[in-house]
């Protein structure tokens, strides 16, 4: 158990978006280019590519929204929907990327009535569909661009990252892999062999954290088996769509300055190359990858622009579109949540 005000204390509002801008005016200040904001001139292709990047973030909570009210067989209302997803994001924004907002997630559905195994349930099933998505769209764009889904050779991540990627993706499909045995085949799995694995000296004192995930994943199992084909195509589908909405922030970027200079297959290498970042953000030390994600962008898409001097100023454009609205949405929704929940009685505590 945890102080919720340790999660959600301003200083973890604070931190990323100083990393951030830190990293932004150092980019700036190491490559300066007097050209850098050249592209920047309003016009109505502008505002339209604009508005449609941050409809984009909509398409993405949305289909986030609907997918947990699928999971949770009908028992959220899309308000309580609402206010789940926008914790959840927040909560993520401001933990280092390779903790993420899992615990905290679950919390929040059981202080919306959903009981603690369901809630548990819920969160990791979802956590299993975004990795489905991810190990199936990589080779599918793998197939279609071949080697240029990684950073370009003359970008300052390309040495080792390309086997490190491929690490990462490997891992990846290795733990959904078990993570679908266990759920779809012999839920028991997973407790045998992680009470193997823990046995060994070093890591005996997680055995305890690792049989309570077990238990956890037997519950899931137990929960979602016999659900029917249009329960998951439903859950699937808007797995997709949160996805493919998040990555279309950045295309639409592009195309409200450089609409002719951009093909539609450059468009998808943008979609794929999104699919190979987002292994780096997962395991980002920093609160939702702050400083980490704008350091990245340049590198995995600087050279898709018509100039790669642009990319600097465009990563920041794409964290204060896709980033940074979760701060601050997280802070005013988390009041009202709070208040709304615990009633008068407030309690403190946050599932680890």
């Amino acid at each position: 158990m945890t102080d919720i005000h340790q999660i959600f204390k301003p200083s973890r509002v604070v931190y990323p978006i100083l990393i951030g801008i830190a990293v932004a005016v150092w980019m700036v200040w190491r490559n300066f280019d007097k050209d850098a904001f050249s592209f920047f001139t309003w016009s109505w292709a502008a505002v339209a590519g604009l508005a449609a990047a941050f409809g984009m973030m909509a398409v993405r909570d949305i289909a986030y929204m609907y997918r947990i009210r699928v999971l949770t067989d009908g028992q959220l209302s899309w308000k309580q929907a609402f206010d789940v997803i926008m914790l959840w994001e927040f909560s993520s924004a401001v933990s280092p990327s390779v903790v993420g907002g899992t615990g905290p997630a679950i919390f929040f559905l059981y202080k919306e009535g959903i009981n603690t195994g369901k809630s548990t349930a819920v969160v990791l099933t979802a956590i299993f569909l975004d990795e489905v998505f991810f190990i199936l769209m990589v080779p599918l764009l793998y197939l279609l661009f071949g080697n240029q889904v990684f950073p370009p050779e003359s970008s300052i991540v390309s040495e080792g990252v390309k086997m490190t990627l491929m690490l990462g993706y490997a891992g990846i499909f290795i733990y959904t892999a078990l993570l679908a045995y266990t759920l779809f085949v012999n839920p028991y799995f997973f407790k045998w062999l992680l009470s193997y694995i823990f046995l060994i000296p070093f890591l005996r004192r997680y055995r305890t954290r690792m049989r309570k995930l077990a238990n956890q994943l037997i519950v899931t199992s137990n929960l979602i088996k016999g659900k029917s084909a249009l329960f998951w195509f439903k859950a699937g589908f808007s797995t997709f769509l949160s996805w493919t909405g998040r990555y279309w922030v950045v295309n639409f970027m592009f195309m409200a300055w450089f609409f002719d200079q951009l093909g539609w297959m450059d468009h998808l290498l943008v979609y794929a190359r999104q699919l190979t970042m987002w292994i780096i953000l997962l395991i980002s030390p920093t609160p939702g990858g702050s400083g980490i994600a704008e350091f990245i962008f340049s590198d995995f898409l600087g050279d898709i622009l018509p100039n790669i001097s642009w990319a600097v100023p465009l990563a920041l454009l794409w964290r204060l579109i896709s980033y940074y609205p979760y701060l601050f949405i997280g802070a005013i929704v988390l009041p009202r949540w709070i208040k709304r929940v615990f009633h008068k009685k407030m309690v403190y505590e946050v599932i680890e």
